[in-house]
């Protein structure tokens, strides 16, 4: 017996020592051997990131298993989608598994950077993990406004024509971005092949080089400690990110996964009925739950605020909240030089409320005040 565990670890040296002569693992073996994570009360906001990837993965495997029976055109779509439901084998769970994963996803990633805001995480050297953390989560949200209308439902459809025609007040652009997003005037079919291009081929391609380089500055750069703990212990407690961290993170996603799948089992995804541009729209059509807010608060704004119409001052509105989220570490300058600043965290508590608020708003008041 002590022959063949010797025997087996000489092979498995030998076939590491093959490998590290053709390629350099030099950074693997730093992370394997001598990353650490900080130990602190806040730690636990440190696992949401690890989730929301756990969860692209999931999209990942279960958009190619969907992408074997979908057929994207206005004609097919929506019946692809009810024989993948009804005909394939566990297809049901697929799609909703797959649709599931989308919206925690969304939510996850929301979690993440609203604790890496709070933790002053953003603050030199990690400006530009911040940057690239925040255009993910935008292309996380361009995932699901794009893939919403895929099945070629009711419910879908007039949602993204609701969606498509807030682009359409941007000043100056407006009325190109309509186009662009619809491949014409109205969605049709073309907004559909469109929509499916940006979902499959385009936004994966993105989000792939991004995540590369997000993940890459993380591991280059380390987890930061909040500057409130820094104050307290010149040098925080910390363990192994391997195997300690890892094993944690692991069980994240065990979690996240079991979760995933009751949710998926027990609330099965809907199809609903296939869309008809020609009926009405039905009462209270939102976008998706992560657009809300904003589609709640251009509601609320007077048709006319001033000189300008009301519509256009709140994507303007949106647009520089958006621009200002994207430059918090260049803003931020006492959080760049370790001291305390109470500015941002009151604007991150308010924008908070804002959206939380809005979202409820929408939900639960009639939508034809």
């Amino acid at each position: 017996m002590k022959k063949n565990n010797a025997s087996d670890e000489s092979r498995g040296q030998r076939m590491m020592a093959w490998v590290s002569e053709r390629y350099d693992l030099s950074a693997i073996e730093y992370l394997i051997k001598k990353k650490e994570v900080p130990i602190h009360k806040h730690s636990i906001w440190y696992y949401f990131g690890g989730i929301t990837l756990f969860f692209f993965m999931v999209q990942v495997g279960t958009g190619i298993l969907l992408l074997l029976y979908y057929r994207p055109t206005a004609e097919a779509a929506f019946e692809s989608v009810q024989f993948i439901m009804t005909e394939v084998r566990f297809g049901w769970l697929i799609r909703s598994v797959h649709s599931w994963a989308a919206n925690l996803m969304v939510f996850a990633a929301f979690i993440h950077l609203f604790s890496v805001f709070f933790m002053k995480s953003y603050r030199r050297p990690r400006e530009l993990t911040w940057v690239s953390g925040v255009f993910l989560l935008l292309l996380a949200m361009g995932f699901g406004f794009s893939g919403y209308l895929l099945p070629w439902n009711e419910l879908a459809f007039f949602a993204t024509k609701v969606g498509t025609e807030i682009v359409a007040v941007v000043p100056v652009i407006g009325g190109f971005l309509l186009k662009f997003l619809r491949g014409g005037e109205d969605v049709t079919g073309a907004t559909l092949t469109r929509f499916f291009g940006f979902h499959v081929a385009v936004l994966p391609m993105i989000t792939t080089l991004l995540l590369t380089f997000h993940l890459w500055v993380i591991q280059k750069q380390g987890m930061s400690t909040p500057p409130s703990i820094e104050r307290k212990q010149q040098k925080p407690k910390s363990m192994p990110f391997v195997p300690n961290f890892l094993l944690r993170d692991l069980l994240g996603w065990i979690l996240a996964l079991g979760a995933l799948a009751a949710i998926a089992a027990i609330f099965p995804w809907e199809l609903g009925v296939k869309a008809d541009p020609f009926a009405p729209a039905p009462a209270g059509i939102r976008p998706e739950w992560f657009f809300v807010f904003m589609f709640q608060t251009l509601k609320v704004i007077p048709a006319k605020v001033l000189f300008m119409d009301g519509e256009v001052l709140g994507v303007l509105g949106f647009g520089l909240a958006g621009l200002a989220l994207i430059l918090v570490p260049f803003l931020d300058k006492k959080a760049a030089l370790g001291q305390k600043g109470k500015l941002f965290t009151i604007a991150g508590i308010v924008a908070l409320l804002f959206i939380i608020i809005m979202t409820l708003i929408s939900y639960t008041m009639p939508q034809n005040f």
